[in-house]
Protein backbone atom coordinates (compact mmCIF):
# COMPACT_ATOMS: atom_id res chain seq x y z
CA UNK A 1 0.00 0.00 0.00
CA UNK A 2 0.82 3.77 -0.60
CA UNK A 3 -0.24 6.47 1.73
CA UNK A 4 -0.66 10.19 2.18
CA UNK A 5 0.44 12.07 5.53
CA UNK A 6 -1.79 15.11 6.23
CA UNK A 7 -0.35 17.15 9.54
CA UNK A 8 -3.16 19.22 10.92
CA UNK A 9 -1.19 21.62 13.41
CA UNK A 10 -3.76 22.83 15.80
CA UNK A 11 -4.60 25.31 17.98
CA UNK A 12 -4.32 23.02 21.11
CA UNK A 13 -2.42 20.24 19.73
CA UNK A 14 -1.46 18.47 16.38
CA UNK A 15 -2.88 15.95 14.67
CA UNK A 16 -1.27 13.33 11.85
CA UNK A 17 -3.71 11.27 9.71
CA UNK A 18 -2.42 8.39 7.29
CA UNK A 19 -4.84 8.56 4.66
CA UNK A 20 -4.88 4.98 2.05
CA UNK A 21 -3.64 6.60 -1.36
CA UNK A 22 -5.94 4.30 -3.48
CA UNK A 23 -8.92 5.24 -2.10
CA UNK A 24 -9.04 8.20 0.07
CA UNK A 25 -9.89 6.29 3.25
CA UNK A 26 -8.83 7.20 6.74
CA UNK A 27 -6.35 4.21 8.19
CA UNK A 28 -5.63 6.07 11.54
CA UNK A 29 -4.78 9.38 13.05
CA UNK A 30 -2.75 10.42 16.28
CA UNK A 31 -3.18 13.33 18.50
CA UNK A 32 -0.53 15.16 20.75
CA UNK A 33 -1.71 18.14 22.91
CA UNK A 34 1.03 20.61 24.13
CA UNK A 35 0.61 23.49 26.77
CA UNK A 36 -1.10 27.14 26.16
CA UNK A 37 0.91 29.63 27.52
CA UNK A 38 -0.93 32.74 29.03
CA UNK A 39 1.35 35.28 30.01
CA UNK A 40 -0.99 38.48 31.05
CA UNK A 41 -4.99 38.64 30.55
CA UNK A 42 -5.97 38.55 26.88
CA UNK A 43 -2.26 36.72 25.39
CA UNK A 44 -2.00 33.83 24.42
CA UNK A 45 1.19 31.95 23.10
CA UNK A 46 2.67 28.72 22.31
CA UNK A 47 6.50 27.54 22.64
CA UNK A 48 7.67 26.84 19.08
CA UNK A 49 9.12 24.11 20.11
CA UNK A 50 6.58 22.11 21.66
CA UNK A 51 4.74 22.55 18.42
CA UNK A 52 7.61 20.97 16.36
CA UNK A 53 7.97 18.39 18.91
CA UNK A 54 4.00 17.61 18.98
CA UNK A 55 4.23 17.13 15.10
CA UNK A 56 6.69 14.69 15.74
CA UNK A 57 5.54 12.51 17.90
CA UNK A 58 2.44 12.21 16.37
CA UNK A 59 3.66 11.05 13.44
CA UNK A 60 5.85 8.85 15.24
CA UNK A 61 3.15 7.36 17.11
CA UNK A 62 0.94 6.91 14.26
CA UNK A 63 3.59 5.00 12.01
CA UNK A 64 4.86 3.34 14.57
CA UNK A 65 0.95 1.60 15.54
CA UNK A 66 0.20 1.07 11.80
CA UNK A 67 3.72 -0.29 11.36
CA UNK A 68 4.15 1.85 7.82
CA UNK A 69 7.21 1.85 5.84
CA UNK A 70 8.34 5.41 5.74
CA UNK A 71 9.21 4.87 2.24
CA UNK A 72 5.31 3.82 1.56
CA UNK A 73 4.55 8.26 2.11
CA UNK A 74 3.59 9.27 -1.33
CA UNK A 75 3.73 13.15 -0.44
CA UNK A 76 2.22 15.28 2.89
CA UNK A 77 0.15 17.79 3.10
CA UNK A 78 -0.32 20.65 5.88
CA UNK A 79 -3.29 22.29 7.45
CA UNK A 80 -2.83 25.00 10.60
CA UNK A 81 -3.89 27.43 12.36
CA UNK A 82 -4.00 30.35 10.76
CA UNK A 83 -3.02 33.82 12.37
CA UNK A 84 -0.66 32.25 14.79
CA UNK A 85 2.86 34.37 13.94
CA UNK A 86 6.30 33.11 14.32
CA UNK A 87 9.71 34.82 14.86
CA UNK A 88 12.56 32.82 14.09
CA UNK A 89 16.07 33.01 13.01
CA UNK A 90 17.97 31.38 9.44
CA UNK A 91 19.20 28.85 11.55
CA UNK A 92 15.13 28.23 12.40
CA UNK A 93 15.79 28.82 16.37
CA UNK A 94 12.50 30.58 17.50
CA UNK A 95 13.21 34.15 18.27
CA UNK A 96 9.92 33.83 20.80
CA UNK A 97 6.75 32.48 21.76
CA UNK A 98 4.45 31.69 18.40
CA UNK A 99 1.39 34.37 19.53
CA UNK A 100 -1.53 32.92 18.87
CA UNK A 101 -4.63 33.92 16.80
CA UNK A 102 -6.67 34.04 19.76
CA UNK A 103 -4.06 36.83 21.60
CA UNK A 104 -5.71 40.66 21.69
CA UNK A 105 -2.64 42.29 23.13
CA UNK A 106 -2.45 44.67 19.94
CA UNK A 107 -5.99 45.95 20.43
CA UNK A 108 -5.03 49.47 21.23
CA UNK A 109 -2.13 49.59 18.24
CA UNK A 110 -5.48 48.85 16.29
CA UNK A 111 -7.37 51.21 17.24
CA UNK A 112 -4.99 53.74 17.46
CA UNK A 113 -4.27 52.86 13.19
CA UNK A 114 -8.01 51.99 12.30
CA UNK A 115 -8.73 55.19 10.59
CA UNK A 116 -5.63 55.15 8.16
CA UNK A 117 -5.57 51.36 7.70
CA UNK A 118 -9.68 51.41 6.61
CA UNK A 119 -8.41 54.43 4.12
CA UNK A 120 -5.35 52.80 2.91
CA UNK A 121 -5.48 48.96 3.14
CA UNK A 122 -8.86 47.38 3.89
CA UNK A 123 -10.14 47.09 0.27
CA UNK A 124 -6.85 44.94 -0.60
CA UNK A 125 -6.76 42.35 2.63
CA UNK A 126 -10.38 42.10 2.52
CA UNK A 127 -9.81 42.26 6.52
CA UNK A 128 -10.72 44.53 8.98
CA UNK A 129 -7.79 46.06 11.47
CA UNK A 130 -7.83 43.49 14.17
CA UNK A 131 -5.50 41.68 16.55
CA UNK A 132 -6.94 38.36 15.15
CA UNK A 133 -4.46 38.89 12.46
CA UNK A 134 -1.04 38.89 11.86
CA UNK A 135 -0.13 41.69 10.46
CA UNK A 136 0.15 43.87 14.01
CA UNK A 137 1.40 40.41 15.41
CA UNK A 138 4.63 41.11 13.91
CA UNK A 139 4.71 44.90 14.44
CA UNK A 140 4.42 43.68 17.95
CA UNK A 141 7.51 41.32 17.78
CA UNK A 142 9.76 43.97 16.22
CA UNK A 143 8.90 46.57 18.84
CA UNK A 144 9.14 44.50 21.97
CA UNK A 145 11.19 41.28 21.74
CA UNK A 146 15.15 42.37 21.48
CA UNK A 147 16.29 38.95 19.90
CA UNK A 148 13.57 39.68 17.44
CA UNK A 149 14.86 43.30 16.60
CA UNK A 150 18.49 41.98 16.67
CA UNK A 151 18.15 39.15 14.06
CA UNK A 152 16.00 42.08 11.87
CA UNK A 153 19.26 44.64 11.92
CA UNK A 154 21.19 41.32 11.00
CA UNK A 155 19.18 40.64 7.98
CA UNK A 156 18.39 37.15 10.00
CA UNK A 157 15.03 37.43 10.90
CA UNK A 158 11.94 34.89 9.03
CA UNK A 159 8.22 35.72 10.14
CA UNK A 160 5.50 33.90 9.16
CA UNK A 161 2.26 31.51 9.97
CA UNK A 162 2.62 28.38 11.41
CA UNK A 163 2.92 26.45 8.17
CA UNK A 164 6.03 28.10 7.08
CA UNK A 165 7.72 27.34 9.97
CA UNK A 166 6.56 24.01 10.16
CA UNK A 167 7.58 24.01 6.08
CA UNK A 168 11.23 25.43 6.97
CA UNK A 169 12.08 22.59 9.54
CA UNK A 170 10.56 19.46 7.52
CA UNK A 171 12.66 20.71 4.58
CA UNK A 172 16.07 21.45 6.66
CA UNK A 173 15.51 24.98 6.07
CA UNK A 174 15.76 24.61 2.59
CA UNK A 175 12.24 26.24 2.12
CA UNK A 176 10.47 29.24 3.24
CA UNK A 177 7.62 29.57 1.35
CA UNK A 178 3.75 29.66 2.37
CA UNK A 179 0.24 29.74 -0.02
CA UNK A 180 -2.68 32.40 -0.20
CA UNK A 181 -5.56 30.75 2.05
CA UNK A 182 -2.82 31.39 4.82
CA UNK A 183 -1.11 34.77 3.38
CA UNK A 184 -4.64 36.38 3.23
CA UNK A 185 -4.87 35.98 7.05
CA UNK A 186 -1.57 38.68 7.60
CA UNK A 187 -2.94 41.76 6.77
CA UNK A 188 0.15 41.75 4.17
CA UNK A 189 -1.04 39.84 1.11
CA UNK A 190 -3.06 41.92 -2.03
CA UNK A 191 -6.29 39.78 -2.44
CA UNK A 192 -6.11 40.91 -6.14
CA UNK A 193 -2.45 39.43 -7.01
CA UNK A 194 -2.61 37.14 -4.20
CA UNK A 195 1.41 38.54 -3.79
CA UNK A 196 2.93 40.23 -0.67
CA UNK A 197 2.04 44.37 -1.33
CA UNK A 198 4.77 47.15 -0.38
CA UNK A 199 2.01 49.17 1.17
CA UNK A 200 0.51 47.10 3.14
CA UNK A 201 4.23 46.07 4.55
CA UNK A 202 4.95 49.53 4.99
CA UNK A 203 1.72 50.16 6.82
CA UNK A 204 3.11 47.76 9.80
CA UNK A 205 6.53 48.77 9.55
CA UNK A 206 8.05 45.08 8.41
CA UNK A 207 10.33 44.18 5.33
CA UNK A 208 9.38 41.68 2.43
CA UNK A 209 13.12 40.10 2.80
CA UNK A 210 11.38 38.83 6.67
CA UNK A 211 8.51 37.27 4.81
CA UNK A 212 7.84 34.02 2.81
CA UNK A 213 7.90 33.23 -0.92
CA UNK A 214 3.76 32.62 -1.88
CA UNK A 215 3.19 29.70 -4.15
CA UNK A 216 0.45 27.94 -5.27
CA UNK A 217 -1.27 25.95 -2.43
CA UNK A 218 -1.00 22.67 -4.60
CA UNK A 219 2.21 22.75 -5.64
CA UNK A 220 5.76 21.32 -4.87
CA UNK A 221 7.21 23.16 -1.67
CA UNK A 222 9.97 20.72 -1.04
CA UNK A 223 10.89 17.70 0.32
CA UNK A 224 11.54 16.67 3.95
CA UNK A 225 15.02 16.30 4.76
CA UNK A 226 16.94 15.42 8.12
CA UNK A 227 13.77 14.70 10.49
CA UNK A 228 14.26 12.39 12.86
CA UNK A 229 10.97 10.68 12.41
CA UNK A 230 10.44 10.66 8.81
CA UNK A 231 13.32 9.89 5.97
CA UNK A 232 14.67 12.25 3.74
CA UNK A 233 12.45 13.13 -0.04
CA UNK A 234 9.07 12.65 0.78
CA UNK A 235 7.34 15.79 -0.98
CA UNK A 236 5.37 18.23 0.63
CA UNK A 237 2.84 19.46 -2.17
CA UNK A 238 0.14 20.96 -0.43
CA UNK A 239 -0.66 23.86 2.49
CA UNK A 240 -4.10 25.16 3.66
CA UNK A 241 -4.76 27.47 6.64
CA UNK A 242 -7.17 25.12 8.59
CA UNK A 243 -11.01 26.69 7.21
CA UNK A 244 -9.98 26.56 3.86
CA UNK A 245 -8.76 23.33 3.86
CA UNK A 246 -11.70 22.00 5.46
CA UNK A 247 -13.86 23.55 2.90
CA UNK A 248 -11.68 21.59 0.04
CA UNK A 249 -11.84 18.20 2.65
CA UNK A 250 -15.72 18.70 2.19
CA UNK A 251 -15.14 19.30 -2.03
CA UNK A 252 -17.03 22.74 -1.83
CA UNK A 253 -14.99 23.75 -5.07
CA UNK A 254 -18.36 24.79 -6.52
CA UNK A 255 -19.22 28.27 -6.60
CA UNK A 256 -22.01 28.98 -3.93
CA UNK A 257 -20.53 25.90 -1.97
CA UNK A 258 -20.53 26.27 1.72
CA UNK A 259 -19.12 24.29 4.66
CA UNK A 260 -19.15 25.18 8.56
CA UNK A 261 -16.71 23.70 11.04
CA UNK A 262 -18.03 22.90 14.42
CA UNK A 263 -15.53 23.03 16.84
CA UNK A 264 -14.71 25.32 19.96
CA UNK A 265 -16.51 28.37 17.88
CA UNK A 266 -18.06 27.87 14.00
CA UNK A 267 -16.31 28.85 11.48
CA UNK A 268 -18.38 29.46 7.64
CA UNK A 269 -16.45 29.54 4.73
CA UNK A 270 -18.44 30.23 0.84
CA UNK A 271 -16.84 29.55 -2.11
CA UNK A 272 -17.37 32.67 -4.53
CA UNK A 273 -15.23 31.36 -6.82
CA UNK A 274 -13.05 33.54 -9.15
CA UNK A 275 -14.88 36.77 -7.99
CA UNK A 276 -13.81 38.88 -4.95
CA UNK A 277 -16.44 39.62 -2.95
CA UNK A 278 -16.44 42.63 -0.68
CA UNK A 279 -18.78 42.07 2.48
CA UNK A 280 -21.62 44.69 3.44
CA UNK A 281 -22.65 42.45 6.12
CA UNK A 282 -19.22 42.11 8.43
CA UNK A 283 -18.24 38.86 6.71
CA UNK A 284 -14.33 38.60 5.64
CA UNK A 285 -13.25 38.40 2.30
CA UNK A 286 -10.63 35.86 1.83
CA UNK A 287 -8.36 33.61 -0.52
CA UNK A 288 -9.63 29.81 -0.32
CA UNK A 289 -6.98 28.25 -2.64
CA UNK A 290 -4.95 28.83 -5.84
CA UNK A 291 -3.57 26.25 -8.04
CA UNK A 292 -1.86 26.41 -11.82
CA UNK A 293 -2.12 30.33 -10.86
CA UNK A 294 -6.23 30.51 -10.98
CA UNK A 295 -6.79 32.36 -7.81
CA UNK A 296 -9.83 31.31 -5.72
CA UNK A 297 -11.80 33.52 -3.72
CA UNK A 298 -14.15 32.89 -0.38
CA UNK A 299 -16.23 34.74 1.96
CA UNK A 300 -15.66 33.83 5.85
CA UNK A 301 -18.04 34.16 8.66
CA UNK A 302 -17.20 33.01 11.98
CA UNK A 303 -18.90 32.41 15.73
CA UNK A 304 -16.69 32.23 18.42
CA UNK A 305 -18.27 29.77 20.66
CA UNK A 306 -19.97 26.93 19.71
CA UNK A 307 -18.86 23.36 20.92
CA UNK A 308 -16.99 25.88 24.12
CA UNK A 309 -20.75 26.50 25.33
CA UNK A 310 -21.68 22.44 25.62
CA UNK A 311 -18.50 22.50 27.68
CA UNK A 312 -19.63 25.08 29.80
CA UNK A 313 -22.88 23.57 30.90
CA UNK A 314 -20.43 20.20 31.49
CA UNK A 315 -17.86 21.70 33.56
CA UNK A 316 -19.42 25.06 35.27
CA UNK A 317 -23.09 24.12 35.41
CA UNK A 318 -22.30 20.17 35.68
CA UNK A 319 -26.08 19.70 33.60
CA UNK A 320 -23.83 17.01 32.15
CA UNK A 321 -21.12 14.38 32.62
CA UNK A 322 -19.91 14.76 29.34
CA UNK A 323 -20.25 17.14 25.92
CA UNK A 324 -22.15 14.15 24.50
CA UNK A 325 -25.34 14.06 26.82
CA UNK A 326 -26.23 17.25 25.89
CA UNK A 327 -28.81 16.19 22.84
CA UNK A 328 -30.27 13.59 24.85
CA UNK A 329 -30.95 16.28 28.04
CA UNK A 330 -32.48 18.69 25.40
CA UNK A 331 -34.57 15.76 23.46
CA UNK A 332 -36.49 15.76 27.19
CA UNK A 333 -37.98 18.97 26.28
CA UNK A 334 -41.04 17.34 23.98
CA UNK A 335 -43.11 20.99 24.07
CA UNK A 336 -41.54 24.13 22.06
CA UNK A 337 -44.25 26.66 23.27
CA UNK A 338 -41.97 26.31 26.90
CA UNK A 339 -38.89 27.42 24.63
CA UNK A 340 -40.76 29.97 23.20
CA UNK A 341 -38.64 32.80 25.14
CA UNK A 342 -35.48 30.90 26.76
CA UNK A 343 -32.66 32.43 24.96
CA UNK A 344 -28.80 30.95 25.26
CA UNK A 345 -27.01 34.00 23.89
CA UNK A 346 -23.39 32.26 24.06
CA UNK A 347 -21.04 34.83 24.07
CA UNK A 348 -18.38 33.90 26.76
CA UNK A 349 -15.68 35.66 24.29
CA UNK A 350 -17.74 38.16 22.56
CA UNK A 351 -19.55 38.17 19.09
CA UNK A 352 -18.28 37.35 15.90
CA UNK A 353 -20.59 37.77 12.56
CA UNK A 354 -22.09 40.00 11.53
CA UNK A 355 -21.59 42.47 14.88
CA UNK A 356 -17.93 41.87 15.77
CA UNK A 357 -18.79 42.78 19.22
CA UNK A 358 -15.62 42.24 21.06
CA UNK A 359 -16.77 43.53 24.36
CA UNK A 360 -20.14 41.19 24.53
CA UNK A 361 -21.05 38.68 27.50
CA UNK A 362 -22.63 35.83 27.62
CA UNK A 363 -26.23 35.48 28.77
CA UNK A 364 -29.53 33.03 29.55
CA UNK A 365 -32.92 34.67 29.15
CA UNK A 366 -36.82 34.55 29.67
CA UNK A 367 -36.18 31.44 32.93
CA UNK A 368 -39.26 31.09 34.92
CA UNK A 369 -39.85 28.93 37.89
CA UNK A 370 -40.51 25.95 35.51
CA UNK A 371 -37.26 26.03 34.05
CA UNK A 372 -35.17 22.97 33.80
CA UNK A 373 -31.96 21.63 32.62
CA UNK A 374 -33.33 20.65 29.64
CA UNK A 375 -34.47 23.99 27.93
CA UNK A 376 -31.32 25.22 29.04
CA UNK A 377 -29.67 22.15 26.96
CA UNK A 378 -32.29 23.11 24.26
CA UNK A 379 -31.73 26.61 24.34
CA UNK A 380 -27.62 26.02 24.34
CA UNK A 381 -27.76 24.09 21.35
CA UNK A 382 -30.15 27.02 19.56
CA UNK A 383 -27.77 29.86 20.19
CA UNK A 384 -24.62 27.33 18.50
CA UNK A 385 -27.36 27.56 15.67
CA UNK A 386 -28.78 30.74 15.86
CA UNK A 387 -24.83 32.09 15.93
CA UNK A 388 -23.67 30.30 13.17
CA UNK A 389 -27.25 31.54 11.13
CA UNK A 390 -26.19 34.91 11.81
CA UNK A 391 -23.42 34.27 9.14
CA UNK A 392 -25.64 32.30 6.96
CA UNK A 393 -27.96 35.26 6.58
CA UNK A 394 -25.08 37.69 5.88
CA UNK A 395 -24.02 34.69 2.75
CA UNK A 396 -27.59 35.33 1.67
CA UNK A 397 -27.71 39.31 1.25
CA UNK A 398 -23.95 39.30 0.05
CA UNK A 399 -23.80 36.48 -2.29
CA UNK A 400 -27.00 35.07 -4.56
CA UNK A 401 -26.23 31.54 -5.54
CA UNK A 402 -26.13 29.31 -1.87
CA UNK A 403 -25.81 25.81 -1.95
CA UNK A 404 -26.92 23.44 0.77
CA UNK A 405 -24.57 23.70 4.13
CA UNK A 406 -21.37 20.97 4.82
CA UNK A 407 -20.53 19.99 8.07
CA UNK A 408 -17.68 19.08 10.00
CA UNK A 409 -16.64 18.72 13.35
CA UNK A 410 -17.17 17.88 17.03
CA UNK A 411 -20.41 19.15 17.41
CA UNK A 412 -21.92 18.47 13.67
CA UNK A 413 -22.49 14.62 15.40
CA UNK A 414 -25.31 15.94 17.59
CA UNK A 415 -28.32 15.27 15.28
CA UNK A 416 -30.63 17.65 17.47
CA UNK A 417 -27.95 20.37 16.93
CA UNK A 418 -28.16 19.59 12.85
CA UNK A 419 -31.89 19.62 12.12
CA UNK A 420 -32.10 22.85 14.68
CA UNK A 421 -29.50 24.50 12.71
CA UNK A 422 -31.30 23.24 9.12
CA UNK A 423 -34.50 24.85 10.80
CA UNK A 424 -33.26 28.09 11.12
CA UNK A 425 -31.19 28.20 8.30
CA UNK A 426 -33.37 26.83 5.92
CA UNK A 427 -30.79 24.93 4.21
CA UNK A 428 -30.30 21.36 3.84
CA UNK A 429 -27.27 20.04 6.22
CA UNK A 430 -25.24 17.61 4.84
CA UNK A 431 -22.87 15.76 7.41
CA UNK A 432 -20.04 13.35 5.30
CA UNK A 433 -18.74 10.35 6.06
CA UNK A 434 -15.12 11.59 7.39
CA UNK A 435 -15.38 15.04 9.81
CA UNK A 436 -11.91 15.00 9.84
CA UNK A 437 -12.28 16.95 7.04
CA UNK A 438 -9.18 19.64 7.62
CA UNK A 439 -6.62 16.62 7.52
CA UNK A 440 -8.37 15.30 4.92
CA UNK A 441 -8.89 18.20 2.38
CA UNK A 442 -4.98 18.94 2.53
CA UNK A 443 -4.51 14.84 1.77
CA UNK A 444 -6.33 15.67 -1.18
CA UNK A 445 -4.48 18.39 -2.12
CA UNK A 446 -1.53 16.45 -2.13
CA UNK A 447 -2.93 14.44 -4.54
CA UNK A 448 -4.35 17.51 -6.78
CA UNK A 449 -0.04 18.92 -6.42
CA UNK A 450 1.14 15.13 -7.59
CA UNK A 451 -1.45 15.70 -10.90
CA UNK A 452 -3.27 12.38 -10.02
CA UNK A 453 -6.78 13.91 -9.42
CA UNK A 454 -8.34 17.12 -10.48
CA UNK A 455 -9.57 19.96 -8.16
CA UNK A 456 -12.97 18.70 -10.27
CA UNK A 457 -13.14 14.93 -9.07
CA UNK A 458 -12.99 15.86 -5.56
CA UNK A 459 -17.12 15.30 -5.42
CA UNK A 460 -16.79 11.48 -5.83
CA UNK A 461 -14.51 10.86 -3.01
CA UNK A 462 -17.12 13.03 -0.68
CA UNK A 463 -19.63 10.44 1.01
CA UNK A 464 -22.80 11.40 2.24
CA UNK A 465 -23.43 10.34 5.96
CA UNK A 466 -26.80 12.02 6.76
CA UNK A 467 -28.34 14.96 5.79
CA UNK A 468 -30.61 17.14 7.83
CA UNK A 469 -33.91 18.53 5.80
CA UNK A 470 -35.38 22.13 6.56
CA UNK A 471 -38.63 21.61 8.18
CA UNK A 472 -41.76 24.20 8.32
CA UNK A 473 -42.79 25.32 11.61
CA UNK A 474 -43.91 28.63 12.92
CA UNK A 475 -41.63 28.19 16.19
CA UNK A 476 -38.08 29.07 14.56
CA UNK A 477 -38.83 32.63 12.60
CA UNK A 478 -40.39 33.71 15.80
CA UNK A 479 -37.73 32.59 17.55
CA UNK A 480 -35.05 34.40 15.30
CA UNK A 481 -37.09 37.69 15.50
CA UNK A 482 -36.54 37.19 19.49
CA UNK A 483 -32.91 37.02 19.08
CA UNK A 484 -32.21 39.64 16.04
CA UNK A 485 -34.08 41.86 18.57
CA UNK A 486 -32.69 40.72 22.02
CA UNK A 487 -28.90 41.52 20.18
CA UNK A 488 -30.05 44.63 19.36
CA UNK A 489 -31.43 45.43 22.69
CA UNK A 490 -27.91 44.18 24.91
CA UNK A 491 -24.98 44.02 22.58
CA UNK A 492 -25.60 47.36 19.83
Amino acid sequence: MSFLLAIDQGTTGSTSLLIDAKNFQVIDKEKVDYPQIYPKPGWVEHNLEDIWNSVGSSIGVLLKRQNVDKSAILAIGITNQRETTCAYDKTGKPLHHAIVWQDRRTAAYCEENKTAYIKDCQKKTGLPLDPYFSGSKMRWLLDNVPAVKIAADRGELLLSTIDTFLLYRLTNKKKFSTEPSNASRTMLMDLETFNWDDDLINFFGLHKKMLPEIQDSFSQFGQTEACSFLPDGIPILSILGDQQAALFGQACVRVGDIKCTYGTGAFLVLNTGEKIVHSKTGLLTTAAYSHSGKKIYALEGAAYIAGAAVQWLRDNLKAIKNSGEVEKLALEVKDLSQMEHVLFMPFFTGIGTPYWNSEAKAAILGLTRGTENSHIAWACLEGIALSVNDSVSSFKKDFTQLNDIRVDGGAASNNLLMQIQANFSQKSILRPEVIDTTAYGVAMGAMVGRGEISIEDLGRYWKLEKEFKQESHNYYPKKKELWDSSIKKLYL
